[in-house]
């Protein structure tokens, strides 16, 4: 990749917060106790360290996986419709480390009301059934690809980008 300055870094900053703000939900990859992989997708809300909270159900494989595996994979990606070349969609990805936010943490309560500011009464609902479980998801590692040739570490700490 050619040298890219910091105007360009700062603007493709710009553009990989703006694709998950535009985004309602993320794909979900995760890894059963048999190694074996899945994928799925939740809504989520997202707090100001950069944190993804997901509030889903035990019936969902997905949730089992992260009962028993603290590590995932989230992607957003730019819809089809929206991308001039689909072997070179805009997307990020991130590896995340888990954990299990339990009803009498304080976050539990604040992150469930923001889910319901975001989502509206179904998450009410949601909250009335006793096999739904709330995770933070927190970001350790990324990558952002702009398209061919634009491809960025994020750096977990502070969101800047680094050419790969």
């Amino acid at each position: 990749m050619s040298e890219i300055s910091t105007r360009e870094i700062d603007e493709f900053t710009q553009r990989y917060h703006e694709l998950i703000l535009s985004s309602q939900t993320l794909t979900l990859s995760t890894v059963s106790t048999l190694g074996v992989p899945g994928i799925s997708y939740a809504p989520f809300v997202r707090d100001h360290a950069g944190t993804f909270y997901i509030y889903v159900s035990e019936l969902a494989s997905h949730t089992t996986n992260l009962l028993n595996n603290p590590l995932a994979s989230i992607l957003f990606i730019r819809p089809e419709a929206e991308s001039g070349n689909l072997f070179a969609r805009e997307r990020v990805a991130l590896s995340c480390r888990v954990k299990e936010i339990m009803p009498d943490e304080l976050v539990y309560t604040a992150q469930l009301e923001a889910l319901q500011d975001k989502f509206g009464e179904v998450v009410s609902v949601l909250r009335s059934l006793s096999d739904f479980h709330l995770f933070a998801l927190h970001p350790e590692s990324g990558r952002y690809v702009f398209g061919f040739g634009k491809a960025f570490n994020i750096n977990s700490q502070d969101g800047s980008l680094h050419a790969v």
